[in-house]
């Protein structure tokens, strides 16, 4: 099923490359448009997350540079089945992340230094498994292509503003209101593409999340905090490449929080009702209490012992 989602998107948005390309160089203008669009959907297949990491400057990390955040992947992960992914940082105060890859043997997971100086460890726990419930749930491929393709899109469209609506004979068929029609569609390109990637994935990972690291409540108190702070703390990559907006935990746009039609995520608050909602089921099932400060664990696999346990220091790591 994810396999023909991601076919009809790309369809889509190839649909839609073609349409600017028509509308600033007629019917040459969407052939050569057709054609990027075949090599930009096989570069991206294969490039997309390095493109991705690279435009947030992301480093990777190891066990070695980064041990309490690389151990709570490594150990996630292993709960959650799935290979090791790539471990990386972004350089940025927002507290955010995202996840990206084609496919599990080919992911990786980025969190912000915002994120980690931020958050309690488990917090980072819940965060972390969110991210790797999109892995598990195949959504990278859908959200690293889509982004890359929007950012094409949008570019182009920008170009608009070079033609002159083309000369009589072959090229823009609707003149200079088809060069307008382009420039138009270009603030609309990510919003295009936060309307095809169904916010419904969001829930979904928030609840497999849930299930990984053992406790809802670490990643309804995250989504709080980063909520808040994402709201003050500008990201000026992701405003500057908006079509990346959907790949993050929280919109990292500013004045974008509402539950709407055109919006890239749920509304925060009703993604922690439904987290808290299941603790409490969780709670109801089991003999002792789900809480979020000290949670019942049945798997030790993510430490005890770290940053936001009992007052101690935070850990030495990147973000230090």
């Amino acid at each position: 099923m994810n396999i023909v989602r991601t076919a009809m998107l790309l369809a889509f948005m190839t649909a839609l490359f073609m349409g600017v390309g028509l509308l600033i160089g007629g019917k040459g203008g969407m052939m050569i448009a057709l054609l990027v669009a075949i090599a930009m959907n096989f570069f991206s297949y294969w490039n997309s997350d390095r493109m991705v990491l690279s435009m947030y400057g992301a480093k990777e990390v190891d066990e070695r540079s980064a041990p309490e955040y690389y151990g709570i992947v490594r150990d996630l992960a292993k709960r959650a089945g799935l290979p090791m992914p790539r471990v990386f940082v972004i350089n940025s105060e927002q507290p955010n992340a995202f996840a990206t890859g084609r496919n599990p043997q080919n992911a990786a997971v980025a969190a912000s230094t915002g994120l980690l100086q931020a958050l309690s460890y488990e917090e980072v726990a819940g965060v972390m498994a969110h991210e790797l419930a999109h892995i598990q749930n195949r959504d990278t491929l859908t959200m690293t292509l889509t982004a890359t393709i929007a950012g094409a899109i949008s570019m182009l469209a920008n170009f608009a503003m070079f033609f002159g609506g083309g000369n009589r004979e072959n090229n823009n068929p609707l003149g200079f209101i088809g060069v307008l029609i382009a420039m138009i569609v270009a603030p609309f390109a990510a919003m295009l593409v936060q309307m095809a990637i169904s916010r419904t994935r969001e829930y979904s990972a928030d609840k497999r999340g849930a299930e990984i690291c053992g406790n809802p409540l670490w990643l309804s108190s995250a989504l709080k905090k980063i909520a808040v702070a994402a709201g003050r703390v500008p990201n000026d990559e992701a405003e500057r490449n908006p079509a990346t907006a959907h790949m993050f935990i929280i919109n990292p746009l500013s004045g974008e929080r509402m539950d709407n039609l055109f919006s890239t995520h749920p509304n925060t608050e009703n993604r922690i009702a439904a987290l808290e909602e299941m603790a409490r089921g969780m709670q109801a099932r089991s003999t002792e209490p789900v809480r979020a400060d000290n949670p019942v664990r049945k798997s030790r696999s993510v430490p005890t012992t770290g940053w936001g346990r009992g007052g101690s220091e935070p850990p030495k790591g990147p973000w230090s």
